[in-house]
């Protein structure tokens, strides 16, 4: 009766959300909260579901360094070093590295301004911004893994592909509609942007759009505004010019003008290849006003009048409602805003993949080497902090992909991966209705795999130095003889009918490493040996995590980069391991 009567409120809340006050709506939320704290969460721990998500968790929080990635050629540089194609090597999924030099940033006292676009990226989810899927670090660069976008800039589109005539009402009204939604998902979540221009906007494969380089938002703190002259002259409100306070007001006169360039064909202040000092072009924004061609509609010519007001105040999109404000004007009223955020509408140009819309790689310009540079240990901890691996929301997204076909162009080769590395963890039972391996505690491990070991290593193999003692006896197995081993320094006992060639199994405790979970979540005794390629179980004991460099030299395209316990693992036997780390996170 509890039950129903959350639901109902909560179907209520829906229903009358608008009328009831913010208090009726707490009340009524704490009730659900405090009801699935008890035996729905109770439940959900000591199901096989918890334990699922425990493997997820673990495979996610593997380290992330450069070998998890190929990488391809340079597609440009930023302002510390160069961005370039890269791909996952377990799943093929192509990402942009942007790559930030360690010493070229020390030198600049770009650190506070690296770390703060870090940080908003890792707070953004939209398929209208760029994401950040991965950080790591070499020993040159900090490297920041985002979505890659391979048709282009606006700036490329508009002033080379159309010979600076525009992109033309449709087209740019469509761009601009995915453009306000990137806006609105930033400004939910308190970002300012402050750069927008056509250089930052980004077209994918299939013809969307991306808000790119957050290296100048700043996050607003609740009822305060920021201030500072940061920008791009020409698109920078007159607010940001004077160098007064402001809020989400910047970003709205920079999407006027933003609209008005992809339809003029050039920015609302500045013509194109015009010569101009910077302080020109700032008195026009301040005091000018924009001037208007028979390529704009009314209802065009209405929305950048109303988006490029000097007044903040009587600026479009700067009040209470927000984008709401936007997104209502007539120039978008044939826009289906549900389809378009769900990524339903169809581009109106869809990019060549045999084309390249940009310079030529020999175009772009090389840093020079930084000289005098030193790194020393508070710039250690700094890329500590930075490095944080797989992104939860991007990896898990990367993931759900793994059972379908990724076609990636790459050399104007059409590749087929069909990366079905994890399909393992997304099944749950067999075909006759039993638990999988790796989620029944009943079932034994998978025999181990052929023996790899080399006659030079079975010959030449090192003495076990954990072995203090070797006690005088001989057994007979398979027809061989096998010395009868004991150890002083842990309890271990031989298998005669384990023993091959000449080695023997040593059996050692069950480890387990997270106590407070229910018993079931762990793999049964005999998975605590974990077979290795000499077909020698080892305890888990000694367990720890590595990571295996060499993947390239096997499966490329399957490879599920799953290193466990010390030894690397097969991907056939990856997925019954995997249950032996799931210890090692409480989250």
């Amino acid at each position: 009766m509890e039950l129903e009567n959350i639901v109902a409120n909560t179907v209520y809340i829906k229903a009358k959300k608008s009328e009831l006050s913010c208090e009726e709506c707490f009340i009524i939320d704490s009730d659900l909260e405090n009801y699935l704290k008890g035996f729905p969460f109770n439940a959900f721990i000591r199901s096989i579901y918890f334990a699922r998500y425990l493997q997820w968790k673990a495979l996610e929080r593997l380290p992330v360094t450069k070998h998890t990635f190929r990488m391809y050629r340079v597609l440009g540089k930023g302002g510390f070093g160069e961005v370039c194609a890269c791909q996952v090597r377990a799943t093929g999924k192509l990402y942009a590295c942007k790559k930030l030099e360690k010493k070229r940033m020390k030198k600049r006292h770009g650190e506070n301004m690296a770390l703060m676009e870090k940080d908003i990226l890792q707070k953004v989810n939209s398929r209208f911004v760029v994401n950040l899927a991965y950080t790591f670090e070499t020993k040159e660069s900090l490297c920041l893994v985002l979505t890659i976008m391979n048709g282009g800039d606006l700036k490329f589109h508009i002033h080379n592909m159309t010979n600076a005539t525009g992109l033309g009402e449709c087209r740019s009204r469509f761009y601009a509609a995915e453009i306000a939604l990137g806006l609105e998902h930033l400004h939910s979540k308190r970002i300012v942007y402050r750069d927008l221009k056509p250089e930052n906007i980004l077209i994918d494969d299939q013809g969307h759009v991306r808000i790119s380089d957050l290296g100048l938002a700043v996050v607003i703190p609740p009822d305060g505004s920021v201030k500072g002259r940061v920008g791009t002259a020409g698109y920078m409100a007159p607010e940001v010019v004077m160098n007064t306070r402001y809020t989400f007001s910047s970003d709205w006169f920079g999407f006027g003008c933003l609209v008005y360039e992809m339809i003029m064909g050039h920015a609302p202040f500045r013509k194109r290849k015009e010569r101009v000092k910077r302080e020109e072009v700032d008195r026009r924004v301040c005091e000018e006003s924009e001037e208007y061609n028979e390529q704009f509609s009314e209802s065009a010519k209405m929305l950048c009048h109303m988006l490029l007001q000097k007044d903040p105040a009587h600026r479009l999109g700067s009040d209470s409602e927000g984008s709401a404000a936007v997104k209502s004007h007539s120039w978008f009223a044939h826009v289906n805003w549900a389809r378009l955020e769900a990524g339903l509408e169809e581009p109106p140009f869809m990019p060549d993949p045999h084309a390249v819309y940009a310079k030529d790689v020999l175009d772009i310009e090389q840093f020079s080497t930084v000289k005098g540079v030193t790194i020393d240990v508070q710039d250690v901890a700094f890329y500590t902090r930075f490095c944080s691996g797989a992104e939860s929301i991007p990896w898990q997204n990367e993931a759900s992909f793994f059972r379908e076909i990724i076609r990636d162009k790459l050399n104007s080769l059409s590749l087929m991966i069909e990366t079905e590395c994890f399909d393992d963890l997304n099944e749950f039972f067999e075909f006759d209705g039993r638990l999988v391996e790796n989620l029944d505690r009943n079932r034994p491990p998978p025999a181990a795999p052929p023996s790899r070991t080399s006659i030079f290593k079975r010959f030449f193999r090192k003495p076990n130095p954990s072995s203090q003692s070797i006690t005088a006896g001989i057994q007979t197995t398979h027809g061989r003889t096998q010395p009868s081993i004991s150890t002083t320094s842990r309890s271990l006992t031989p298998t005669a009918d384990s023993a091959v060639g000449s080695h023997a199994v040593l059996h050692g405790p069950t480890v387990d490493p997270l106590e407070s979970l229910p018993e079931w979540v762990y793999p049964p005794t005999s998975s605590n040996l974990i077979p290795v390629d000499d077909n020698t179980p080892k305890p888990v004991a000694d367990a720890s995590i590595d990571i295996n460099h060499k993947l390239a030299t096997e499966d490329k395209n399957r490879s599920a980069q799953l290193l466990i316990n010390h030894e690397p693992v097969p991907h056939s036997h990856a997925s019954h391991l995997f249950v032996c780390c799931t210890g090692a996170f409480s989250e």
